[in-house]
């Protein structure tokens, strides 16, 4: 299954879904992300908390979903787009995606919060948890049968 995250500025939500379903999904999913409006840069919390929790954050960068290519440089096409933050969940999705199911995770950004050192990991940490627990089912929809996928990820959604 090739799942493809979006956020509007593609480096922290969407960075931090795409590392941890790389790492966590052990090749049963296929994960890219990308955005609407990339900053160009991975913020650096994210980088920073990736790798205390110990996930591997080489190749991580922050681009457009209109330049997308797998590790081998073939063009990568999502069978899932998973929407990761409000704004991008209201954009229109690029023509070239078609019919490709859409959904939404509304995941608060830890990268807005102003406060501590201290607060600003928790809200990593907290956000980190929530992705790490929603991989998990993923992966366990992407162990069935493909015909069921589809249902079994909107399924996803209502729970």
């Amino acid at each position: 299954m090739n799942i493809l995250y979006i956020c509007t500025h593609n480096r922290c939500r969407s960075i931090l879904s795409e590392a941890i379903t790389r790492q966590n999904a052990q090749g049963i999913i296929n994960a890219m992300s990308a955005g609407s409006q990339p900053s160009g840069e991975v913020h650096p919390l994210s980088l920073k908390y990736l790798s205390e929790m110990g996930y591997d954050t080489a190749g991580l960068t922050s681009q457009s979903w209109g330049s997308l290519t797998d590790d081998n440089g073939d063009s990568f096409v999502p069978d899932v787009v998973i929407t990761v933050c409000d704004q991008a969940a209201d954009e229109s999705c690029p023509l070239w995606l078609g019919n490709i199911p859409k959904l939404h995770w509304g995941l608060s950004d830890p990268s807005k919060l102003d406060g501590s050192d201290e607060q600003k990991r928790q809200a990593f940490l907290t956000t980190i948890g929530e992705i790490e627990q929603r991989v998990e089912k993923l992966i366990d929809i992407a162990k069935r049968p493909k015909a069921e996928q589809l249902d079994a990820l909107q399924q996803l959604v209502k729970a």
